[in-house]
């Protein structure tokens, strides 16, 4: 396999123009790492957990400055190497560390979980005892800013959470508040629950009680620190987005008779280094290959030569905010089935960097962390998080299924799946095509979760839904399976069995449905096509209604829009004056038409309610306004729509010609609506080259309510977005197709660090290659680990 057996190898590393040798402590042979010309690691070795200790070897090599970033976050220890002001950060990310039992924890996974993260850690390790040894090893982020990244322990992988996708704390939140200070018609039209159901604020409940901050721990632990002022192009809006799509085909609407696969996670879609990482492990009866985290063993999302699988949230209500009274004498006991009960005292030291220790305060009650207390009003507040459980470590559930053989073996991994939730589509050389639901399902026997609850005993937990209890389908009729993170429960699903009520809006499978049922020919490249799709089924449908209409035909802009067909092309003027039309002109004129009558401020109130932007898109509440009204518009709702699309289509128009310059000729949705990846220390590295901590800008088409999913804040800079992407061609691997921006590599000014962010944004793929023959025809260099 190597040239390992020469043993004269230095203790780092000895170069050759393509080929680098590296000493690995801890490997029972040698490894061969062959990174082909798109970035992609293909992990060679005689044993299967060398593999994952060489990936972890690799995962550092490439994305050193990145990991180890994220393992400080996580373990709140920012502070230490980037100052005070990190300090509350850091509190807020220890109280949601996993505190359980760790031998609990390593067995709600595969048999083996703690075995594979021990050997990626010890990989991790050795790459980090390198650069101790030869600082020249060092990304340049260490380098700049003087600190050294720190050792890993195995317990590390599995006891951060706080990075994961989570739901539904702030949604509750955000209807309590709205319920706090509004008619409770207001909150009909902040947000649709689903399946319909009548809002029942839960007995004992105060909502006056909850502060407009309750939240601001919960955020601090669960987001990404800022460093320095934002930049003009960086994406705007206070939490990024969750959400994917997925799908699978089966042969009878392929080409090729054999299934397809296709998976665009969509994260935020300004991180340079990217969020995921491409990897290919081989060893003895596991040859795996797909995205994953890399700061994580193994892939979530990719195949083994005998499945594949990908995976969108499915979202489960995992969380529930607990509002306490504290006793007035002792405010660090709380009143539980009338009798005051001690909260949990945790006392830790956070070092500072520049400054003294800093000894923090952390509190627990039975149902988890405290977030806010208000010793005047004599209240505490709790989240309970079903992802602090045993077992919730985000995605190190993927472990045990991407070695499945069969859908019995993956769905038997499915049972054990517990964070994210999500849904889960498959494939198999036989021909089978699958969905499945996974994540730990909280049982609320007496409350649906859509609001906080009082803490005092009387809404409790009754364990978790056993995993056949969530719903999927294996080999339908039509052929096809699709998720796009839409209230996706059966018609029959039983009403007591509360998922969730927040689910995101529809358009996009709603989208993929309309295309994939019309689909008997699909290819690879056909499906990487409709990840791009940027029809906009919210345009078309706001559109019909408007020809309907009789709106005067001299409105300026409507002869563009009529004429077009809905597609949020990037070089389209018309999907550039819907873009702002609807979003900042149509919508505030429709919900404050809503409003009137029951609120005093309707623009105010409206603008308080509409939709964040950077989120995935929701389209429902406009679409209910402009098709089936009632009487929420006034006794002539299609009068008050003629006028509103009179007044607001004009104001829309000359806003663009505001913003692209009066040439119309000239405008296009993507000189607006663009794409930029810039490192999150950016405003730090102020030595280093720009072109090394920032790649676009690059025009976009689509928006948050296309397949191809690009929403924007305020600035119409992308925020979120499939930065990976993923089709695979099941039995016929080396025809799969993948991209991963801005590239493979986290090395600031590596060749693969930022060389697919323009194919990206073109909508392109690389082929994702799996046999050997073809990826040794496209390896770029070699790096062997010798024991």
């Amino acid at each position: 396999m190597t040239r390992c057996s020469t043993g004269d190898e230095a203790e780092g590393a000895v170069a050759t123009q393509s080929r680098t040798t590296y000493t690995v402590p801890g490997l029972s042979g040698p490894v061969e790492i062959l990174v082909d010309r798109w970035g992609v690691p293909h992990i060679y070795a005689t044993d299967t957990y060398d593999a994952f200790r060489a990936q972890g070897f690799n995962a550092a090599r490439d994305r050193l400055w990145q990991i180890d970033f994220w393992r400080r976050r996580g373990l709140g220890r920012l502070a230490e190497v980037f100052g005070a002001e990190h300090v509350e950060r850091d509190r807020a990310a220890r109280l949601f560390l996993y505190r359980g039992d760790m031998r609990q924890e390593w067995l709600s996974y595969g048999s083996d979980t703690k075995r594979a993260a021990t050997a990626f850690v010890e990989g991790v390790n050795a790459f980090v005892e390198l650069t101790r040894r030869d600082p020249s090893l060092l990304p340049v982020e260490f380098r700049e800013l003087g600190y050294e990244p720190a050792l890993w322990e195995p317990a590390d992988v599995a006891r951060i959470r706080s990075h994961g996708l989570f739901y539904n704390v702030r949604d509750e939140v955000a209807r309590a508040r709205t319920l706090r200070d509004l008619p409770r018609e207001v909150e009909e039209l902040r947000r649709r629950r689903q399946p319909e159901r009548e809002l029942t604020i839960p007995e004992g409940l105060d909502l006056d009680l909850i502060p407009d901050d309750v939240l601001a721990v919960y955020d601090l632990a669960t987001s990404a620190p800022a460093f320095g002022p934002s930049a003009p192009l960086d994406p705007q809006g206070d939490v990024l987005p969750e959400g994917s799509n997925n799908w699978v085909l089966a042969g009878s609407r392929t080409r090729s008779g054999r299934p397809l696969l296709a998976n665009d996670p969509h994260r935020a879609a300004a991180a340079l280094p990217g969020l995921r990482y491409i990897a290919h492990l081989s060893a003895p009866g596991f040859d795996v290959i797909g995205g994953g985290e890399p700061a994580l063993p193994g892939i979530s999302i990719g195949h083994n030569g005998r499945i594949a699988f990908g995976l969108t949230i499915f979202a489960i209500d995992q969380e529930d905010l607990y509002v306490y009274e504290t006793n007035p004498d002792d405010p660090q006991s709380y009143r539980y089935e009338n009798r005051w009960e001690p909260m949990r005292r945790v006392t830790e030291t956070v070092q500072v960097r520049g400054g003294e220790p800093v000894e923090v305060e952390l509190l627990f009650t039975r149902h988890g962390p405290v977030i806010h207390q208000d010793p005047v009003r004599h209240t505490a507040f709790v989240v309970r998080a079903a992802w602090l459980e045993p077992g919730m470590a985000p995605y190190l559930g993927s472990m045990d299924y991407m070695r499945a053989r069969n859908y019995d073996e993956f769905l038997a991994a499915m049972n054990r799946w517990g964070a994210p939730p999500e849904n889960q589509v498959f494939a198999d050389t036989d021909g089978t095509i699958a969905w499945k639901t996974g994540g730990l399902t909280p049982i609320r026997p007496n409350w649906d979760g859509t609001l906080p609850v009082p803490g005092d005993g009387r809404y409790e937990w009754a364990g978790f839904h056993d995993a056949d209890q969530l719903p999927g389908d294996v080999n339908p009729e039509q052929g096809f399976l699709a998720t796009a993170n839409e209230c996706n429960l059966p018609a029959d699903f039983p009403a007591d069995r509360h998922i969730t009520y927040d689910w995101y809006a529809p358009s996009r499978r709603h989208r993929l449905d309309e295309v994939l049922a019309e689909t008997t020919d699909a290819t690879p490249e056909s499906m990487v096509a409709l990840q791009a799709d940027f029809l906009s089924v919210p345009a078309r449908r706001i559109l019909a209604k408007v020809r309907e209409l009789a709106v005067p035909a001299d409105t300026d802009g409507l002869a563009l829009l009529l004429d077009w067909d809905a597609t949020l092309a990037a070089d389209s003027a018309a999907a550039a004056v819907f873009e702002v039309w609807y979003r900042r002109h149509l919508r505030p004129a429709l919900l404050a038409g809503a409003l009137d009558g029951h609120v005093d401020d309707p623009a105010a109130v409206a603008a308080r309610i509409s939709p964040a932007e950077d989120l995935l898109a929701d389209s429902r509440i406009d679409l209910e306004l402009v098709e089936h009204p009632g009487e929420r518009l006034g006794p002539d709702p299609d009068k008050f729509l003629v006028e509103t699309v009179a007044q607001t289509l004009p104001a829309a128009v000359a806003e663009v010609a505001a913003l692209l310059g009066p040439d119309r000729a000239t405008w296009g949705w993507g000189r607006l609506h663009v794409a930029v990846a810039r490192h999150p220390l950016a405003a730090l590295l102020t030595d280093l080259p720009a072109g090394h901590l920032a790649a676009g800008p690059e025009p976009r088409g689509g928006s948050g309510d296309t397949v191809g999913n690009t929403a924007y804040g305020p600035n119409f800079v992308q925020s979120a977005g499939s930065t990976f992407r993923l089709v695979v061609d099941v039995g016929e691997w080396d025809s799969s197709l993948a991209m991963n921006a801005p590239g493979q590599s986290g090395r600031l000014g590596d060749p693969h660090a930022a060389d697919l962010f323009g194919p990206w944004a073109r909508n392109e793929a690389f082929p994702l290659l799996y046999s050997r023959e073809q990826v040794d025809a496209a390896t770029e260099h070699v790096i062997e680990l010798c024991p």
